[in-house]
């Protein structure tokens, strides 16, 4: 059963550190530009994912192909996709080993949350985190001790 309650959210997004964003735009008018500078105003280290602009940089980071192209842990995969096309995004998840999966707000697919919790993953659906770590009062990720 995907994630709801205020804890069990806020224990997630306390517990993460690395997301990656599948369906980062370069255009500043797009919701996913904005919510990856949010995640990483707050601490997070960003994967972009996007096939269609592979290369280039979004904020910063190197835009991949691929969830599996990325090679580092990833906690969290947050997924701007329609519902349907979610289900992939879902799939590479699972694929690369990650922790979790976000499905942004507006987006919605059962069949593919029950694989990623068949799979060990835990499932937020029709939410944002940009929104959720304001409103649950999440403390900014302090960096990692090198």
């Amino acid at each position: 059963m995907p994630l709801t309650s205020d804890a069990d959210i806020a224990r997630l997004l306390r517990d993460t550190r690395t997301v990656a964003l599948v369906g980062i735009s370069d255009r500043p008018t797009r919701p996913s530009y904005g919510v990856m500078r949010t995640l990483q105003a707050h601490g997070y280290r960003v994967f972009p994912v996007n096939p269609q602009i592979t290369g280039e940089h979004v904020h910063g980071e190197y835009v991949w192909r691929e969830l599996a192209q990325i090679g580092e842990p990833i906690d969290l995969v947050d997924i701007f996709r329609n519902s349907e096309a979610a289900g992939d995004a879902v799939d590479e998840a699972i694929a690369a080993g990650a922790k979790a999966v976000w499905m942004q707000l507006g987006v919605v697919n059962e069949a593919a949350a029950a694989r990623a919790e068949a799979a060990g993953l835990k499932v937020v659906m029709d939410r944002c985190p940009a929104i959720e770590i304001p409103r649950l009062g999440i403390e900014p990720i302090e960096p990692a001790a090198t």
